[in-house]
């Protein structure tokens, strides 16, 4: 029976969450207690960052595998240098401090998923001459600090797009739309509003979809995931008509955070707002959304004051600009998947009615044309807004 009894590894908390980030200090002790006298070979303790992707395609003779590693950093301590000897420790608890200064850099946060995770570990072994060694693993919160620099969370985003709706129908759809933020924290609401010109005999739908998408990647080769978080479905437009329309979708409280500073895996999301349309293609407009922890966000400045610093743009390198035939405003990345116009159910806050889509938060004043008045949002039976008073400049 091995005399080494209660291995156990403890840390010692820098923040009331018990997260780690670049740069921290990672204190903590070793403890473990001996029945009796024991002749210890070696002790140390290792802290690492790493990540690992695996993924296999096809069965049989044509299955294929994918994986891929990156380590981030390796540090270990001696806290009984190795002899050939031994060292002898005398029976009872033994207990011994270690302490790791985590390398600065861009180091993603902890994530696990299907095809891959990032973890950070701290790991103990007590070796023994002719013994299998004692080892005790344990996983660390990390938390990135590499996040895209910005002056205000309220910072809108908008975006239009025209078509042609094709040769069984004639005339021209618009459709221009609003999101109140682009930097947001799980369990927040955001707040969308559609306006929309049908100059076609088509009849359509306005709709919104939030949207998780993950990318493994090994080499050349991907594996993308797309998952629909909340959507949102309005009333059918009837053509030649003017209506607009507003919706509030709720990131659910345990969405993982943007990843973009891994090599191997990345965590995007995406507002979609498009129009339904039978037998056509759908006009749509795509906000990327960064999903960053709480207390990394900043208080938005007040509105219109002197001298207040302006909304930042997107890195260069984690959200290239995508443009399309006849789009404005931002795209999704080339590793956005295309959706069918079918099989998307509506997702309603309860004691909602289902014909309507519930008032607006936050109406940006930029589709607002020359009223400083918000319109209200569309209710089924009442007059539409006038053209002029959705698309001004047109």
């Amino acid at each position: 029976m091995a005399p080494i009894k209660d291995l156990n590894l403890s840390y010692e908390a820098l923040n009331e969450r018990g997260t780690f980030s670049a740069g921290d200090t990672l204190a903590g002790t070793l403890s473990f207690t001996l029945t009796k006298e024991t002749k210890i070979k070696s002790l140390f303790v290792k802290a690492k960052g790493e990540a690992r992707v695996h993924w296999t395609e096809g069965s049989g003779d044509d299955e294929t595998s994918y994986s891929a590693h990156r380590r981030y950093f390796k540090l270990k301590e001696l806290l009984i240098e190795e002899n050939a000897k031994g060292t002898v420790l005398s029976q009872g608890i033994h207990r011994f401090k270690f302490r790791f200064k985590i390398p600065e850099g861009h180091l993603p946060p902890s994530f696990r998923g299907l095809h891959g995770w990032i973890a950070y570990t701290l790991e103990a072994k007590v070796s023994r001459s002719w013994r299998w060694p004692s080892r005790v693993k344990q996983e660390i919160d990390f938390v990135s600090k590499s996040i895209p620099q910005h002056d205000n969370v309220m910072c809108p985003q908008s975006g239009s797009v025209s078509k042609e709706t094709g040769v069984f129908s004639k005339g021209q759809i618009q459709l221009s739309a609003t999101v109140d933020r682009r930097f947001c924290s799980p369990g927040d609401t955001l707040s969308a509003v559609a306006k929309i010109c049908n100059s076609s005999s088509k009849t359509m739908r306005p709709k919104f979809n939030l949207q998780q998408v993950t990318v493994y990647r090994a080499g050349s080769a991907t594996n993308s995931s797309t998952k629909s978080l909340c959507k949102a479905v309005g009333e059918t437009i009837a053509s030649n008509s003017e209506e607009s329309v507003s919706c509030q979708l709720q990131l659910p409280v345990d969405a993982v955070h943007t990843l973009y500073s891994c090599e191997i895996i990345s965590i995007d999301y995406y507002l979609k707002v498009y129009l339904d349309i039978s037998f056509a293609i759908d006009p749509e407009v795509v906000f990327p959304l960064i999903v960053i922890p709480s207390y990394l966000l900043r208080p938005p400045y007040p509105g219109g004051a002197a001298g207040g610093p302006s909304c930042s743009d997107f890195p260069a390198e984690p959200y290239p600009a995508h443009g399309g035939p006849g789009a404005y405003g931002y795209q999704a990345p080339g590793i956005y998947p295309q959706m069918d116009s079918g099989g998307r159910s509506s997702q309603w806050p309860q004691q909602a009615n289902p014909n309507s889509f519930p008032p607006a938060a936050f109406t940006p004043p930029s589709l607002l044309g020359p009223s400083s008045a918000a319109p209200p949002p569309f209710q089924q039976g009442g007059e539409p807004p006038s053209y002029t008073s959705l698309f001004p400049h047109s």
